[in-house]
């Protein structure tokens, strides 16, 4: 036992389970924790404004795999930094929250203290996998360390911990820091794999599909998809598991042309959202099987497919690989120059897309396969899609389903902290990096060498589209005035350039990588002159 303030046990228990940096925003509440922080010499990344360091921790997670951890006060700073724990929600990221709450004696009272909510832990909860209060030092130890096993165990997600103003700052003996054992996950069912095999065996043309549940499988997948000659294709987050270089690596676009003869759909992590539902590809084939590996048995009520195991993606995917081979697949004579023929149609089909290919092909090219990308809510973001080959898992970061507006810049900050060695460039429209442009100071301040790209129609461009497309051409709240982000940038001491076409592109974006700091891109983009990128996320049915 040791003498310790509350803030002090909390940062204990970071330090125990490899926690070296953290992303936060001081405030009164939450004072102790920040001179915790301090003491333990931890790297903090300031900002300023709750949101991004959300995002930050966010990116830094997506990025790295290892848990991300940001500390804002309670209250309005919690429900600012909220957008980003909804991302990592919706993304099933490991984000740990710390914040503040008013002092113990203020608890429940309604008395309307400094930043008081009337139920912030049940608030927390709706968004949250996990959130709890530390009410005494002694018990920070425990429940720091069960913090990081919720995160980490079964499907992934963000957790919260608040502390009372003054136990932050309380001294009290105080145990040793611990670390639990995350839950064991469920183990492949028998049955369920040998039924699964017999639909893989049975098939002709099968199809996988892959989410970020999917990455620590990423060699088994690749295995069973060359012993089936089965296409692989992600949505988003999980693409990248098996490279767009290898030709059973497909997009979305490219995948979408094989699957009207498809007999077989397995989904290994994934929400299945392109082939499950209407709300993507609008229809499915005839006589269509289905296959699904997942973690969580809550997906197998949102999705039952006809060969349900629930288990985590590498162990599930390896036990059904053994299986499979046990069992003998037939592979379809022809079955790789059809997916090879699919790949090339789409790749030209897709350059019909401008100018956003012309600009996306062109960061392919400058970019090593390592780099790191954020795509954010634009015209370009969308047709990053379908339209940027991956080939690295947890280097094309997206919001996921929450498509947070914004969230693209900061999550870069996150994830080039988190690879500091490592291009990470982050695609943004005008719109969205106007949610974050005061986190330029932060990349100054900290050197956080982000090369940001903002694609500037002077328009919420998808919402223009939308509002002349759909309800005769009246416009409402989508035309933007925007600063010259060339200036505004420089006058953050960020090196800047401004290009106005694709030609114009290239050169500048090798001399932002060249120069190692942060670096922003203003490309002018002439308003309503975009094709739309909706073709190939929601296509027509052939």
């Amino acid at each position: 036992m040791t003498v310790s303030s509350g803030g002090e046990a909390i940062v204990s228990g970071l330090v125990a389970h490899g926690v070296d940096t953290v992303f936060g925003l001081p405030g009164a509440q939450i004072y102790g924790l920040f001179d915790a922080f301090q003491q333990a010499q931890l790297k903090v990344i300031g900002a300023r404004h709750e949101q991004a360091c959300g995002y930050m921790a966010f990116g830094y997670a997506r990025s790295s795999g290892k848990p991300g951890v940001f500390s804002v006060v309670p209250g309005p700073g919690v429900l600012n930094a909220g957008a980003a724990l909804l991302t990592a929600f919706g993304c099933n990221e490991p984000v740990l929250c710390l914040t503040g709450q008013v002092p113990t004696a203020f608890l429940g009272k309604g008395r309307g203290h400094l930043h008081e909510m009337p139920d912030q832990l049940a608030t927390l909860r709706t968004f949250v996998k996990w959130a709890e209060r530390i009410e005494y030092p002694d018990a920070a130890p425990a429940l720091v360390a069960r913090a990081f096993q919720e995160m980490l165990s079964g499907r992934r997600g963000p957790v919260a911990l608040e502390m009372p103003w003054d136990v932050f700052t309380q001294r009290a003996e105080v145990g040793t820091a611990k670390r639990f054992d995350p839950f064991p996950p469920p183990l492949p069912d028998p049955d369920r794999i040998k039924a699964a095999a017999a639909l893989i065996a049975g098939s002709k043309t099968p199809m996988i599909f892959v989410g970020s549940g999917a990455i620590d499988a990423r060699d088994e997948i690749l295995e069973l998809a060359e012993l089936i000659d089965a296409p692989v294709v992600a949505f988003r987050s999980g693409r990248g598991i098996v490279s767009n270089a290898h030709e059973l690596g497909l997009t979305m676009a490219a995948a979408y042309r094989l699957w009207p003869n498809t007999d077989l759909m397995i989904g290994i992590g994934s929400r299945m959202e392109l082939p499950a539902t209407s709300f993507r590809w609008p229809f499915q084939p005839a006589g269509l099987k289905s296959v699904r590996i997942d973690i969580d048995p809550s997906e197998m009520r949102r999705f039952t497919p006809d060969a349900p195991v629930v288990a985590d993606a590498r162990a599930g995917t390896r036990e059904l690989l053994a299986a499979v081979s046990k069992a003998g697949y037939r592979k379809t004579s022809g079955r790789r120059a059809a997916i090879r023929e699919a790949s090339a149609a789409a790749l030209q089909e897709i350059q019909k897309v401008q100018p956003q290919m012309a600009y996306l092909n062109i960061l392919r090219e400058v970019l090593p396969a390592n780099a790191i990308v954020t795509d954010e809510l634009s015209q370009v973001g969308f047709a990053s899609w379908y339209g940027f080959p991956v080939y690295e898992p947890r280097t094309f970061i997206t919001s996921g389903y929450q498509g947070t507006l914004g969230s693209g810049f900061p999550t870069a900050l996150g994830a080039k902290v988190a690879n500091p060695d490592r291009p990470v460039v982050a695609i943004t429209g005008d719109g969205g990096f106007m949610f974050g442009v005061q986190e330029l100071a932060t990349a100054i301040q900290f050197n956080i060498g982000v090369v940001t790209l903002v694609f500037n129609n002077n328009s919420y461009g998808n919402v223009r589209r939308d509002q002349r497309e759909r309800f005769e051409g009246r416009v409402v709240a989508s035309d933007l005035v925007n600063p010259d982000f060339v200036k505004l940038a420089e006058s953050f001491g960020v090196g800047a350039a401004r290009v106005t076409s694709p030609q114009a592109f290239r050169p500048a974006l090798e001399k932002a990588l060249a120069h190692g700091g942060p670096y922003l891109i203003d490309v002018e983009i002439p308003k309503d002159s975009e094709i739309t990128p909706w073709t190939f996320i929601h296509p027509a049915k052939p």
